[in-house]
């Protein structure tokens, strides 16, 4: 390392893996959700959310609210973005889309998986489905972007902020 603005991607890289499902639970909103990281392999990852009556969004059906589904897609492709990475990059949400193709049956857990099946420069793209058991019944779909950030640039933003507070 020069200096220390440098970053060890391969040491950040390996401790995004290895401790993906506590990142994964970090945004305090998918920890409110209940959201939990299941499993990874490669640039594919699960997450599970139960099914919780403070979750439902009709009470007559007893479907889970959209917004849990849309945080546990969003918040899925950001740590498959994540794992995908060859090199630490900050990230950022540009665009997602989800399509919903069915309701979330009561009492069952959803599952969902996400993919980031293209990295750019500046841009990942990743695509996600969320199911109960069977895969092939998916309650939604959804496809999104993510801006890749240098992180060094971020850091220093965030220093200026702190300093000109104080």
């Amino acid at each position: 390392m020069n200096d220390a603005t440098d970053i060890d991607n391969a040491s950040i890289r390996q401790q995004i893996r290895e401790n993906a499902k506590v990142l994964f639970t970090a945004v305090p909103f998918i920890s409110a959700v209940g959201a939990e990281f299941v499993s990874m392999d490669g640039n594919r990852v699960r997450a599970r959310v139960a099914w919780r009556e403070e979750l439902v969004g009709d009470p007559d059906t007893g479907v889970i609210h959209g917004g849990v589904l849309t945080t546990l897609l969003d918040n899925l492709c950001g740590m498959a973005v994540l794992v995908a990475l060859e090199k630490f990059r900050s990230t950022a949400t540009l665009d997602l889309r989800i399509d919903y193709m069915r309701p979330a049956r009561r009492g069952e857990d959803v599952m969902a998986e996400a993919e980031c099946y293209r990295v750019t420069r500046h841009i990942a793209f990743v695509r996600a489905k969320a199911f109960h058991e069977a895969e092939d019944r998916i309650i939604a779909a959804a496809s999104a972007s993510f801006a890749l950030n240098d992180p060094r640039k971020w850091a220093s933003a965030v220093k200026a902020y702190a300093e000109r507070q104080s």
